[in-house]
């Protein structure tokens, strides 16, 4: 495999001044999550596997002329368990869009924007973007936060539905990928950024992948998807710290 996500996933890259804070826990925290995701690679991204995004021309789905290589995504997170020193996370919702941009290979990617949904307080707003500092260990050009409504975040074995603001702001829809049999295909073994574990991707391709606010709107269909549960604790962040 290739230097890409193993990259994040070791965190050898580190974050800069204003943008997600890897550094060394304040408080200590767990967080236990799953995300609906999706982006504006073909199944399956090859950002997982290369040091840039797929090259994407004018036809249907991908937008844009020529070849221009970026990774435009949609990440829905819902929290199953969690804390950030005595703020309970379960049950959080917030949403990250972004765009990796043309080559990662050195850890900087292009923007990302950090929704919090409106029902959360300052100090779970506080522990999931340091947390998520630890998921995310890179460098980015452009760092952002907002507020909206993650007002739909559902799924069951076949589909999985995501909207942010009734879709006026985001929207993530997946269906299945068929398989040999009824269940879903999952990928195992394959880094998941800086998560020290997690169950797996589940593929399911996009239906629509959409973020609808701002110059960075963009919109996909038929492109890359699926769902994962992750888990990471302080404790695995201090463990990587000493070493």
């Amino acid at each position: 495999m290739r230097k890409a996500m193993l990259v994040v996933a070791a965190g050898l890259a580190t974050a800069a001044a204003g943008v997600y804070a890897a550094t060394t826990p304040a408080a200590e925290w767990a967080m236990n999550a799953t995300v609906i995701e999706a982006c504006s690679c073909p199944m399956f991204c090859q950002c997982y596997f290369n040091t840039k995004p797929a090259g994407h021309g004018a036809h249907e789905g991908h937008g844009g002329g020529g070849a221009d290589h970026f990774c435009r995504a949609n990440l829905a997170y819902k929290v199953n368990k969690g804390h950030y020193g005595a703020a309970k996370l379960d049950g959080a919702k917030f949403w990250v869009s972004s765009d990796l941009g043309a080559d990662f290979s050195k850890g900087e990617m292009d923007w990302a924007i950090l929704t919090f949904d409106k029902a959360l307080s300052p100090a779970q707003r506080e522990g999931i973007q340091t947390i998520m500092g630890h998921m995310f260990p890179v460098k980015w050009k452009s760092f952002t936060t907002a507020e909206g409504v993650v007002d739909k975040w559902q799924f069951t074995k076949d589909e999985a539905h995501a909207l942010l603001d009734g879709g006026k702001s985001g929207e993530v829809k997946l269906k299945r990928f068929a398989g040999m049999t009824a269940e879903p295909i999952v990928i195992k073994n394959l880094p998941y950024w800086g998560a020290p574990r997690h169950d797996g991707f589940v593929l399911m391709p996009n239906e629509v992948e959409a973020w609808r606010v701002g110059d960075k709107a963009f919109e996909f269909k038929g492109t890359n998807g699926f769902m994962i549960t992750f888990d990471i604790t302080s404790n695995d962040v201090k463990k990587v710290a000493s070493k």
